[in-house]
């Protein structure tokens, strides 16, 4: 084990600071009154700080600090950075466009969204998605690297740190709700950062300076590769990835969740636009430790580049310090474990159980359901999460990548159609939905079969391109040919503001103009 007894007392205290804290902050929310608001949108009235430092606090979790420092640490090099700072460019995006629309419409979810726009088919279909690959694909991700770096740290077996992650990370989660999670957030987020600016600056003092670091590095702190690059190729980056950044940034209820619980509509676009900003912190607190890691412990990680971030901790800092790594990284995993299951128990309960089954469901029997499922979808990710130790699914953060692709062309194309095209067809929301898993599932067959007809591997990225391509295509043939005799209205259930103000344009300019001086720098 590599806990002395300073790193103990921080690690306990730490904790003690985040779950108080949290429950605290969420008191009233617990109470005989409470109610599905309270519970999964936090009463709708978090502010810009809570809501940008509580998206990056649950988007840099573990199979972020273990996955993109290992594909760092492996052939993927800076580059894997695109997925970040690409991240950051969209989100300030998505504040300008998409989220004025949710926030009027007072939607609770993404699926209910749909409802509005194409018809209570699209809602179910949309919602069953969307669980489907949080409970497969993300909780077990977020589980199996949490586990992982656990199991660097202390030394205990890998399902037994994965549930013990899930029964910590499953507590707050369903006490508080939203609110508890939004202000353990605002602890955790800022001690990830500072945790990997830590590591960092450690690293590259054993290092020698930032010159011998780029030195050393060369070949691998370039943020374009090649198009015959098997982990990131240039192409995917401008083929794919815009769809994945929609969906991530503007789509996906985990990261949007915040935004639908914002005060106004001026809070939820600077939470948003602070959020992007940073995840410019990104590359240095956690791609290039990365890289360090390659550099100074090359042996250790020969077969297991995952654990390039972890062994950066147990080298390099003293303990005591130690301590607070440690409850930064432990609480990156229950932070982005608790809004997962947050997200997933909100969109079964309420576009699900209370839609499909019991719209009369009293407040207290809405919240008691989230609370039951957020255990059921924990039970179900810890047992899915040691699979992940095979290593024929190519690292962590790939896992995750790759099999988002069968949810990211069908949503994307069905969120952006009707407002390109408001006559679309009712129907065509249920068939987008459908289509886009069936082309990416056959892209992905045919890639890994001896007769592909394009005669080597089709990057994942450019599998999207394609599937959204044909369900953009069917969409926009099936409007032309059968348009809508008129199109849907949006409901508008509360105020939050009919104009984005010149404070989010300007700190959203400035985001963009941070990502093409890395760019730049390092082209």
């Amino acid at each position: 084990m590599h806990l002395d007894p300073q790193d103990l007392v921080v690690f306990v205290g730490f904790f003690v600071v985040v779950v108080g804290l949290s429950v605290w902050k969420s008191r009233r929310t617990t109470g005989h009154d409470e109610n599905s608001s309270d519970f999964f949108l936090a009463g709708r009235g978090l502010t810009w700080p809570l809501i940008g430092i509580s998206i990056v606090a649950a988007n840099i979790s573990t199979e972020q600090m273990v996955g993109m420092a290992g594909q760092a640490a492996g052939s993927t090099g800076l580059a894997v950075s695109c997925w970040q700072l690409l991240g950051s460019v969209f989100i300030v995006l998505v504040a300008v466009t998409l989220l004025p629309r949710f926030l009027r419409a007072g939607i609770y979810t993404m699926p209910e969204y749909l409802e509005y726009s194409y018809n209570s088919a699209a809602r179910g279909m949309m919602a069953a998605l969307t669980v489907a690959i949080y409970v497969v694909v993300m909780l077990p991700a977020v589980l199996f690297s949490g586990g992982v770096t656990l199991r660097e740290i202390t030394g205990i077996e890998l399902t037994t740190a994965v549930w013990l992650i899930g029964l910590i990370g499953a507590g707050y989660s369903t006490v508080g709700g939203l609110k508890a999670i939004a202000w353990a957030d605002l602890v955790q987020g800022l001690a990830l950062l500072a945790g990997g600016l830590l590591i960092f600056a450690l690293g590259l003092n054993e290092l020698g300076g930032w010159e011998q670091f780029r030195a050393a590095n060369a070949e691998k702190l370039h943020m374009v590769l090649p198009a015959n690059n098997a982990d990131l190729p240039w192409t995917g980056v401008i083929g794919g990835m815009w769809i994945v950044m929609i969906y991530y940034c503007g789509l996906n209820q985990f990261i949007v969740q915040r935004n639908l619980a914002a005060k106004s509509l001026k809070h939820g676009q600077l939470g948003m636009v602070f959020a992007g900003g940073l995840w410019l912190l990104v590359p240095f607190a956690i791609v290039m430790p990365g890289l360090m890691a390659q550099q100074l412990y090359e042996s250790q990680l020969a077969g297991s580049p995952d654990a390039a971030f972890p062994i950066m901790v147990t080298q390099l800092v003293s303990p005591g310090l130690r301590g607070f790594i440690y409850a930064a990284i432990a609480g990156a995993v229950t932070s982005t474990l608790a809004s997962l299951l947050n997200s997933a128990s909100t969109i079964a309960t309420m576009d699900v159980y209370r839609r499909m089954f019991h719209e009369q469901a009293s407040q207290r029997n809405l919240v008691w359901l989230g609370r039951g499922l957020t255990a059921a979808f924990v039970f179900a990710g810890c047992a899915i999460a040691p699979m992940l130790d095979d290593p024929r699914f190519g690292g962590v953060f790939q896992y995750i990548q790759q099999f988002q692709g069968y949810i990211w062309p069908g949503v994307v194309a069905a969120f952006l159609t009707p407002i390109l095209l408001p006559r679309v067809p009712e129907a065509a929301g249920v068939v987008a939905l459908a289509l886009g898993p069936l082309a990416y599932g056959a892209f992905q067959f045919t890639s890994k079969s001896e007769s592909r007809p394009w005669g080597h591997d089709l990057h994942f990225l450019i599998q999207v391109l394609l599937a959204f391509a044909i369900v953009t295509t069917v969409t926009v043939v099936w409007t032309a040919l059968a348009p809508r005799a008129e199109p849907k209205q949006l409901p508008v259930r509360q105020d939050f503001g009919q104009q984005t103000e010149p404070i989010v344009y300007v700190t959203g300019g400035l985001v963009i103009l941070g990502v093409l001086a890395f760019f730049i720098v390092f082209w």
